[in-house]
């Protein structure tokens, strides 16, 4: 970087990360993780705001559009900023447990790494400044969120636009001596193929004769294959398959070998959109919002242990911007402040309120609850 021609300068990576971690939780809390990290140079503090709030919502995006888990975007208390960073924007996700998932982070940095590592660029004015400076990035325990958000105790749920196989099928075989048969069902299976996948659908087939059709059905709802189809011969000859979805369908659904592909197409496209309803209803249901106390807090929250408290878990109050404070509550029922919610901190909408802590006049609404 020399001039501010060179600016914006935005550099992404994807990298393996070590980290020392005193309790591992998988996926979520790893010694090791995969990680993708952008790290960005500005001219201007508006350009470098403009650029994280961007990332922000590129992760919500991400997480909303493709893996069907629904976020509160919003901003970081100063005590659970990055260090160094003047603002971290979050995306907080919503388990199943009633507790939080930091999802996503976007970071505008100021002046401070550019001082610290001396980046400077030559303004229009001919004059030397330290860049403007952001960073952002998610990592693996988007697959935590994943399996946390969806599963059920049958095993995985996979969004059907993330699963590595959207549809698996199963065919059951004829006899051993009908060869007319088995020729039937294996020009059947091709053409059932053929047609999923110039749908654009990702497809397997399970013709493994050593494995009964039960623990076939078994093994896929336990992997989260979002769609299975079975055919058998008496279903050949009524010239149908039949469908059986892994969530939001009950059943099986006999379907026309003719319409087969679209039907999957509509049917996993439903899936999709199910799924992340189901999960938008629970992060509605899963905020308290009216009237709570502090004392009503944390009397439930210093007895909720992960996996065993089945209620709301999050609450949004007003609140009193108080480090000292914000240590007290984590100390009490281990609540921290997941973020203050943009949605609920536009300009004057905590005029008049009172911080439920300290009584004092509120600057802020904030998210209180367990977290990951």
């Amino acid at each position: 970087i020399i001039s501010h021609r060179d600016l914006p300068l935005k550099v992404n990576q994807w990298a393996n990360v070590m980290r020392w971690e005193l309790r591992t939780r998988p996926f979520l809390r790893t010694s090791e993780f995969l990680w993708q990290e952008g790290h960005t140079a500005h001219a201007t503090a508006e350009g470098a705001i403009e650029d994280a709030k961007a990332m922000m919502d590129n992760y919500a995006l991400l997480c909303e559009e493709l893996l069907a888990i629904p976020v509160v975007k919003g901003c970081k208390s100063p005590s659970e900023r990055f260090a160094g960073a003047e603002e971290t924007y979050t995306i907080e996700a919503l388990m199943q447990n009633g507790w939080a998932l930091q999802s996503g982070t976007s970071h505008f940095l100021g002046q401070s790494f550019g001082k610290a590592f001396d980046v400077t660029f030559q303004d229009k004015n001919g004059k030397e400044s330290d860049v403007w400076g952001t960073s952002w990035g998610v990592s693996t325990r988007l697959l935590g969120a994943l399996i946390m958000t969806h599963s059920d105790d049958a095993g995985l749920v996979l969004p059907p636009k993330v699963a590595p196989v959207q549809v698996i099928i199963v065919p059951i075989q004829p006899k051993k001596n009908d060869v007319e048969g088995k020729a039937a069902m294996e020009d059947a299976l091709d053409k059932l193929v053929d047609d999923l996948k110039k749908s654009g659908l990702k497809v397997k087939v399970d013709d493994r004769d050593y494995v009964r059709n039960g623990a076939k059905y078994f093994e896929y709802e336990r992997k989260g294959v979002p769609l299975r189809i079975e055919l058998g011969p008496r279903d050949l000859a009524k010239g149908e398959c039949v469908f059986k979805y892994r969530t939001g369908e009950e059943g099986k659904v006999a379907v026309s070998l003719d319409d087969a592909a679209s039907t999957a197409v509509d049917g996993l496209d439903k899936m999709q959109k199910q799924l992340f309803e189901a999960a938008s209803q629970r992060l509605t249901d899963g905020i308290t919002t009216e009237g709570v106390t502090y004392e009503e807090m944390r009397d439930i929250l210093e007895k909720d242990e992960a996996g065993v408290y089945p209620g709301a878990g999050l609450y949004l109050v007003p609140w009193k911007c108080d480090a000292e404070n914000e240590d007290k509550i984590k100390e009490e029922c281990k609540a921290t402040i997941r973020c203050y919610p943009l949605e609920h901190n536009e300009e004057g909408m905590v005029e008049g309120k009172t911080c439920f802590y300290s009584g004092e006049p509120a600057t802020h609404m904030a998210l209180f609850g367990r977290a990951f």
